[in-house]
């Protein structure tokens, strides 16, 4: 059962093509696979979690780097969504059609300084906007949601809220990384509060690990829920000005 699942997944083998190589059924192929597919994703839930449930130490990778400390020595991690091309019979495609114009599932992952996956909300429809999927990973308990403690937080983009704990870049503005890479003088393109070119830096490391930027919809949908229009709206409005100040300063 294991081997047919490894096959599968390792190929892209189809049901005929497993038939051949394990001479049985494509009824049994499909039960095996469900089945360990069943006990993978079970098991995900406790592998695919923070090494330190309680962020109590600083990630080293930012510790040991005068770039990010001591700018960043509370994040925690980044949140970030990809699309995963699904296939399905066509009378249920329609759901899963976004703004990729496929078949999609809209994927949520948090990854930390190690590069790896901490955790992964996997099986939205690609038409879902990512706010919907973020605010169900974090309010229903049973998706065991890695949420921050007090005084850290994780790194978001523009689609997600920013609320307490989720830091995200300034709205309306785009940051050009490669402009920093090259040199580029910093008032040649945008203004002193902008200086939030480090968030961008470890969101696209993190991307490096599997996930893809969405940067294109920056301006998609500003509705946030309600919840990010509060005092810990504003508190991590502080805390992204202060790290802006701080960076410019240290140009």
């Amino acid at each position: 059962m294991l081997g047919i699942f490894l096959y599968i997944l390792g190929t892209g083998a189809k049901v005929s093509q497993c038939r051949e190589r394990f001479q049985r059924s494509g009824s049994t192929i499909s039960r095996h696979f469900a089945i360990v597919l069943e006990k993978v994703s079970r098991m995900a839930t406790n592998l695919i979690a923070p090494e330190d449930s309680f962020f109590s130490s600083i990630p080293e990778q930012i510790r040991n780097d005068s770039r990010y400390m001591p700018h960043f020595k509370d994040c925690i991690g980044a949140i970030d969504g990809t699309h995963i091309a699904a296939i399905l019979p066509p009378n249920e495609q329609v759901p899963y059609i976004g703004r990729k114009g496929i078949p999609t599932q809209n994927i949520m992952a948090v990854c930390d300084f190690n590069m790896c996956f901490t955790f992964v909300m996997a099986g939205w429809e690609g038409s879902t906007h990512d706010i919907r999927i973020f605010l169900d990973a974090i309010r229903d308990p049973k998706y065991k949601f890695p949420h921050p403690p007090n005084g850290k937080y994780y790194l978001v983009d523009s689609r997600y809220p920013q609320m307490k704990g989720y830091l995200g870049p300034y709205r309306g503005q785009r940051y050009h990384l490669p402009d920093f890479r090259r040199g580029r003088p910093v008032s040649d393109f945008m203004e002193y509060e902008d200086i939030n070119w480090a968030y961008e830096n470890i969101i696209h490391s993190e991307n490096a690990h599997g996930l893809e930027s969405d940067d294109d919809d920056d301006d998609d949908d500003d509705g946030d829920d309600g919840e990010s229009n509060n005092s810990s709206d504003f508190e991590m409005e502080l805390t992204r000005d202060a790290i802006a100040s701080s960076l410019m300063n240290s140009l």
